[in-house]
């Protein structure tokens, strides 16, 4: 329905159309020429200039067309079918009447709705697939990705078939709510618990050290087994063999069983280690792949040792040791310079708190620390023999004409860059405790780079407070300052955290101690080890004798499994470096090793990982419909079974929210673009020419 509108009084029309009568009558009035050919002429070309003049005055007046638009927008209804290897092994031969049911009801309801289909599993995907192979089930991505395509349109309802069992992600309790629609669930699976014994869980640490003992605690269940019994066994697997550890037996006591067990194992040999748990069946048992898992761990010879050597006790000492104790891979000893036992030549790195000193100038230590070539970081105190410390660094020289000590804080140097930090820090700095550095001057080395000056009072001086710096290859560091307690305890008060301060201290223990790479040719992972189906990506980089990146070679790189299979590929080459995506491998234990050949000089590189099983399907034999109950009821919808999935069209009839919704909107636009407009007053003009020039004027 439309309908014109005036910017004007609207009986300004009247003025139109006496400007096109007056043009009218003065053009064609008095005008006998067409009288004599067509008595009736005039008053037809009159008719013609009166309607073309009038509909060009009427359009000055700015004339709006308006409109109303109605448009039938269809509700989306959202079809998800739960494809994971539990509700496969529940269904059985029924997962074809289940694809039947699903793909027919959103066959009927295309014609009245808009259908969206998707499967779900470990990820979302769009149509109902007729695979039931996924490892995981993740209910809260399917609502997340819901929302996100959907947020704002009209949904209808969701449909919903699945088990109620979901290992992965959130609770889709919370998940749903995000979600303005009606959920008709579709139970499926059965909710009876047979007799089954299971590993419900195991617990680890996936990075140990070598020569450590670490315990694994395996949780133990049962389902209607009472007064049977199984054997926990414990094995590990190399090279596809198993070596028997461990086996410990345990009575069922009752159906609904639950215990755990702690094992003890051993880190002896570097690299990935694969260890088996398994229970032995029980009779009649419904299912015995849930009765062992496969764990894998890392076991890595590469714990720092790191000797904090101090000139007595110190707040320092502790606050240093709590952030150190807390990194697995940094094992710390505390020591004081009076013990004369200590063998620095056996450590990675060391801290000198307040050393040398006057009492302790400890020659010896200093140049063990030169000979072993040993990174050090040295911290300043007022027991600190500044005069010594001069001699045996080169980062900072200290003069100092007395044994004063002055209160400063620290301001950080924006262009430091041998490694991040918190840009926090920079603010928090300023309202830190003052720590204790020696009065005196201050002359900075060559080849340093300051972290932090000194601000003493309200003035930033140019005096280094936290630097580092190299001597013949050894990194090193020097705190001219103690006090460290101080910024930690503050820090804490202020925000119940140490998270500045022991960044502070760890950045400089990582840097400093962390060795550096000198291969020219390097092949790495992100990690050892891979869930299955899982991309193994490989990196690779080759330097030339100035260390710079080179990529002209090809690198040949070779994955080996245990039984002796092969994998050949050729690294893609990126800007500078390589890369290879060698796609998803299955279950095991894999070697590799790559090699390329630059200007004459062969290179090699090699390591191991490993891939391990997805086992959580495995381990929820039980279908959980009074979660799915939860769900429906929640989002106002209802819980049905595969037998039902019929009456679902008919539910959603009735429901007000899956109903069309008219929208009506109105649109307005100026008379002056209509185009037939113009064709018709051109006509009009057009026509009017053709007779006076057909009659023998114009």
């Amino acid at each position: 329905m439309s309908q014109i509108s005036f910017q004007y009084p609207t009986w300004y029309v009247l003025f139109c159309l006496a400007a096109g009568l007056l043009y009218a009558v003065s053009l064609y009035g008095g005008d006998r020429r067409f009288r004599e050919m067509a008595p009736r002429l005039p008053y037809l070309l009159a008719a013609l200039r009166l309607l073309s003049v009038s509909l060009i005055a009427l359009l000055l007046l700015e004339p709006l067309l308006r409109s109303v638009v109605t448009e039938v927008k269809k509700p989306i209804v959202v079809v998800a079918q739960d494809v994971s290897e539990s509700v496969g092994n529940a269904l059985g031969a029924d997962t074809t009447k289940l694809q039947t049911a699903l793909q027919g009801l959103a066959a009927q309801l295309t014609k009245t709705h808009e259908v969206a289909t998707f499967s779900f599993g470990e990820r979302v995907r769009p149509g109902l697939e007729a695979s039931f192979a996924d490892k995981a089930t993740n209910l809260d991505e399917l609502f997340r990705q819901l929302y996100d395509r959907f947020a704002g349109q009209l949904i209808g309802a969701i449909i919903l078939a699945t088990d109620g069992v979901y290992n992965r992600g959130a609770n889709p309790l919370y998940a749903s709510q995000r979600l303005n629609a009606p959920l008709y669930v579709v139970a499926l699976g059965d909710t009876v618990p047979d007799k089954d014994l299971l590993l419900k869980q195991v617990f680890f640490n996936k990075i140990v050290y070598l020569g450590d003992r670490f315990a694994v605690q395996a949780d133990v269940a049962a389902t209607n087994c009472k007064g049977s019994r199984t054997q926990l066994r414990v094995q590990e697997v190399v090279d596809g063999q198993l070596r028997s550890l461990q086996q410990l037996p345990i009575d069922i006591e009752r159906d609904d069983f639950f215990t755990t067990i702690e094992v003890t194992l051993e880190a002896n040999q570097p690299g990935v280690r694969r260890y088996r748990f398994s229970l032995s069946p029980v009779p009649d048992e419904v299912s015995s792949l849930n009765n062992s898992r496969d764990i894998f761990v890392e076991v890595l010879d590469a714990r720092q040792k790191i000797l904090l050597l101090a000139h007595g006790a110190h707040p320092d000492i502790g606050a240093i040791r709590r952030i150190l104790d807390a990194q697995k891979n940094y094992e710390l000893t505390v020591a004081y310079a009076e013990d004369q036992t200590v063998d620095v030549a056996s450590y990675d790195f060391v801290i000198l708190h307040q050393l040398p000193s006057q009492r302790f100038p400890i020659e010896g230590i200093l140049k063990q620390l030169d000979r072993h070539r040993i990174p050090r970081w040295f911290i300043v105190g007022a027991h600190t023999d500044l005069a010594r410390l001069n001699q045996v660094q080169d980062l900072l020289t200290i003069r100092a004409g007395s044994d004063q000590l002055n209160d400063v804080v620290g301001w950080v140097q924006p262009q430091f860059s041998l490694f991040k930090w918190d840009e926090r820090l920079a603010t928090e700095l300023k309202v830190w405790p003052p720590v204790q550095a020696p009065f005196g001057d201050y002359q900075q080395g060559p080849a340093t780079e300051v972290w932090l000056w000194q601000r003493i009072g309200k003035v930033d001086t140019q005096y280094p407070l936290w630097l580092f710096g190299e001597s013949q290859g050894v990194r090193i560091g020097l705190l001219a300052a103690e006090g460290l307690w101080r910024w930690r305890l503050f820090e804490y008060l202020q925000h119940e955290r140490h998270e500045l301060v022991d960044e502070l201290i760890y950045k400089t223990v990582q840097y400093l101690s962390v060795k550096d790479d000198k291969r020219r040719f390097r092949v790495s992972l992100p990690k050892n080890i891979f869930d299955e189906r899982a991309h193994i990506v490989f990196d690779a980089e080759l330097y030339n004798p100035a260390y710079e990146l080179v990529n002209e070679p090809d690198v040949t790189l070779v994955i080996r499994d245990i039984q002796g299979r092969e994998y050949t590929f050729v690294m893609d080459k990126t800007d500078r470096a390589y890369r290879l995506d060698a796609g998803a491998l299955p279950v095991g234990e894999y070697t590799y090793w790559a090699r390329v050949t630059y200007a004459g000089t062969p290179f090699e590189a090699q390591g191991r990982f490993s891939v391990q099983p997805i086992q959580l399907e495995a381990y929820a034999t039980t279908a959980d419909h009074v979660l799915l109950r939860k769900l429906a009821e929640r989002q106002g919808g209802a819980l049905l079974y595969l037998d039902q999935v019929d009456q679902v069209a008919q539910l959603l009839e009735d429901s007000p929210q899956a109903k069309p919704v008219v929208y009506a909107s109105t649109r307005t636009r100026p008379l002056v673009h209509l185009k037939w407009l113009f064709s018709l007053i051109l006509g009009l003009l057009a026509m009017e020419w053709f007779l006076r020039r057909y009659f023998g004027s114009y």
